[in-house]
């Protein structure tokens, strides 16, 4: 399959990260950044965790300085808008989105799935098509007890060590989690595992994406 570099080594990218909760975008993309980072690719990324309060907070702050440890440069926005009440905050949410993208221009944006079953997952979606409507959007998922993992038509494969070491940092930074019965090495490595089949990654993982519009250039 021919594979479309996002960039190559010592290249700058611009990256927006979108998650609703804390650990949203280590689970759905965590594996495609620390493989930017490893690749040698110059990423500067903007983290942005809507809901995120007390430990939670702590939580999401320690994991992202690890995930982004090496990029070139990066900033984390903690947001404080309920959880789980997402769709009656859309107002507040799209203005917050807004005077974001007043300040950040990204080359890519990762964000939740379109068809994701938890009500903040597919309303942080909404109004990031919404909002950022001239950028390369990547939408990631989410496993969870709803069953609605989909069918992704991009993928990033990882290599073992990638994958290793995406598992071991959310299980290292989520305490709260840990107790979640889905929350464990095989539900993230078996996701990984399926996608990486999908695209015949060579060390057998990957991380799946949709992708809704995407312009190509033949220079």
């Amino acid at each position: 399959m021919k594979q479309l570099p996002l960039a190559k080594r010592g290249e700058r990218l611009s990256i927006l990260c979108l998650g609703a909760h804390s650990d949203d975008i280590e689970i759905g993309a965590g594996g495609t950044i620390l493989s930017l980072i490893a690749d040698g690719v110059l990423v500067d990324v903007h983290w942005c965790v809507l809901s995120a309060s007390g430990v939670r907070a702590r939580e999401a702050n320690d994991s992202a300085v690890s995930f982004l440890q090496g990029a070139a440069s990066y900033m984390i926005d903690l947001g404080q808008f309920e959880d789980s009440y997402f769709p009656d905050q859309s107002r507040e949410i799209k203005q917050w989105l807004t005077a974001l993208r007043d300040r950040v221009s990204p080359d890519v944006i990762f964000t939740h799935a379109r068809d994701d079953a938890h009500q903040d997952h597919r309303e942080v979606n909404r109004l990031t098509t919404n909002v950022f409507r001239d950028h390369l959007v990547l939408e990631y998922e989410i496993p969870k007890w709803d069953g609605d993992v989909g069918q992704p038509n991009t993928y990033v494969p990882l290599t073992s060590n990638i994958m290793d070491r995406k598992v071991e940092l959310l299980l290292k930074h989520f305490g709260t989690q840990r107790s979640k019965d889905w929350f464990d090495e095989l539900t993230f490595k078996g996701l990984a595992r399926l996608r990486g089949m999908e695209c015949r990654a060579a060390d057998r993982f990957a991380e799946g994406f949709t992708v809704r519009k995407l312009a190509i250039t033949f220079k």
